[in-house]
């Protein structure tokens, strides 16, 4: 959430910053029930300052009858306006707060301007692409021929945009989760958690997924909603809390399932594991002093390069332009996977800085030292990566002409030793 008081006194920078992201954001409107709040909260200190003097007044020994009842119909005047008054500044409250929890994060200063994902910039690239000697075939369909990705029990049970991973498929999945936990824990210096995958509503809207997303989670009977990150429960670890700045950056390394509707994206990746209502990873968190949240985001975003440096991954960072960051972030860093089968870069990782956006929404706050006013600190995340979309890298850049898979080796102690997943025996 933007600070309201930023928006009045920047409101030209602001509105520039949201035409660059390309929304359409009415902040007038916000600024006039805010002006409207600002009158009405003048006049009900007006009212209190009234009240203490008609309460003053009843000390006076000398007042007789008539004027004591006087006194008492201008206190119960008074305290009926203070009440109205209360009420109505409470709904503008609402009203307020309701309108700036839609309106985006603000894009930094070197974010480059663009109306989409065509104008992104590449920033840079590692390794190079696997030349084949013979076609190579998309995740999918090298995934079902070794008998590991089952689409049509996954459908049977839970209908489209689902997969069961059998065999040496299930045993990669919780391999990848395990290399990338303990390297992030033992050479990167995160802490590591397991969130609830069930949270509240405040916690979803405390990191920006609603009210703005709703259409696009999976919400319970008991108004609990399924997380589409962990992300979401780790960043709220510490909704409500005033942390110590000597404790910056605090840094956590999360596995969760994820679940997303994938709300208006029919048609698009109908096969196979990259976009699907279900899937892994290992999240990374971060909460950092606001002058050291940009470098964080650096070395996060490297962090979560290891892991496909040392699986031996072709890969490219990418920076969001203004019109393709997403809703909280000020600037995101997108690691793109090379996918030979698809002869295309596809989407792995996206390691963005929140700035104060998230910390407003869930009051985050730190002190410098002891006794230092409290500031909003700044939260930072990054998929460290995505298992899935790992999984059909993999298959895709080590199949073999015969249809085997070769497991690249950072992999294989997780694997029991296996260094090759091979077509089953017919």
């Amino acid at each position: 959430m933007i600070d309201l008081k930023f928006i009045a006194e920047n409101l030209d920078v602001v509105q520039k910053k949201l035409d660059d992201r390309g929304v359409e954001v009415d902040i007038g409107q916000i600024l006039q029930l805010n002006e409207r709040r600002k009158a009405m909260v003048a006049r009900h200190d007006e009212l209190r300052h009234r009240q203490k003097e008609v309460s003053k007044g009843f000390r006076n020994k000398d007042l007789n009858a008539s004027q004591r009842e006087e006194l008492r119909n201008q206190a119960a005047t008074l305290a009926a306006q203070v009440k109205e008054l209360d009420e109505e500044i409470r709904e503008l409250d609402v009203r307020i707060r309701e309108r700036l929890l839609m309106v985006p994060n603000l894009p930094a200063d070197d974010v480059p301007v663009g109306k989409d994902e065509n104008d992104n910039v590449e920033v840079r690239r590692w390794g190079e692409a696997r030349v084949f000697d013979f076609k190579p075939k998309e995740h999918w369909e090298i995934g079902q021929a070794l008998g590991i990705l089952d689409f049509k029990a996954a459908g049977k049970i839970s209908g489209s945009r689902f997969v069961l991973y059998r065999g040496a498929g299930a045993r990669l999945e919780r391999a990848l989760a395990a290399f990338m936990l303990d390297l992030h824990t033992g050479e990167h210096g995160y802490d590591e958690v397991l969130p609830p995958f069930l949270v509240t509503a405040d916690t979803m809207t405390g990191t920006g997924q609603l009210p703005k997303f709703e259409e696009e989670a999976y919400k319970t009977k008991d108004d609990l909603y399924l997380i589409p990150t962990a992300e979401v429960p780790v960043t709220n670890m510490y909704r409500g809390e005033i942390l110590q700045g000597k404790d910056l950056p605090l840094k956590y390394a999360a596995y969760s399932a994820c679940f997303r509707r994938e709300a208006g994206s029919h048609g698009k990746d109908v096969h196979g594991i990259i976009r699907l209502h279900q899937f892994q990873k290992v999240e990374l968190v971060k909460f950092a002093m606001p002058e050291e949240s940009f470098k964080e985001l650096e070395t996060l975003t490297r962090d979560a390069q290891e892991v496909l440096k040392r699986l031996g991954l072709h890969h490219r960072v990418i920076q969001l332009s203004t019109g393709d960051l997403g809703f909280s972030a000020a600037k995101c860093y997108d690691i793109e996977v090379w996918m030979p089968g698809e002869g295309r870069f596809r989407e792995i990782s996206s390691c963005s800085n929140c700035v104060d956006f998230q910390a407003r929404r869930a009051n985050i706050r730190f002190r410098r030292a002891q006794g230092a006013k409290p500031e909003f600190v700044h939260t930072l995340n990054g998929s460290g990566v995505a298992i899935g979309r790992t999984v059909a890298a993999i298959l895709e850049n080590y199949q073999q002409a015969d249809g085997s898979v070769v497991i690249p080796e950072a992999l294989r102690p997780y694997m029991g030793g296996l260094e090759r997943i091979e077509k089953p025996n017919k």
